[in-house]
């Protein structure tokens, strides 16, 4: 079964314009789901992650209704059929 990654308005130029993308792997934990969606499309991953590896501050992971903060971070486990949102903040003035 698949991951299923939804993907903001403001990610999409790096995935072809997809709001949804699904990994086929069947990956362990999200660092291995998030390894596979950057093999896909590798113009995501500056946008999530720091040059240290880190998930950038205003940028928000989750598996179903939870944070991967919360989880264990690249750690967090994965089940199949599992759904990924990613949420950069939004900010203004």
């Amino acid at each position: 079964m698949a991951i299923v990654f939804y993907i903001p308005g403001m990610l999409r130029r790096h995935t072809d314009g997809r709001s949804q993308v699904e990994i086929q792997s069947g990956p362990a934990t999200m660092g291995e789901a998030l390894a596979a969606l950057w093999r896909e499309y590798p113009g995501l991953r500056d946008r999530i992650v720091t040059e240290q590896g880190e998930v950038r501050q205003h940028v928000n992971i989750f598996i179903g209704e939870e944070n991967i903060r919360d989880r264990g971070g690249f750690g967090a486990a994965m089940a199949d059929g599992a759904v990924v949102t990613i949420v950069p903040a939004v900010s203004g003035g």
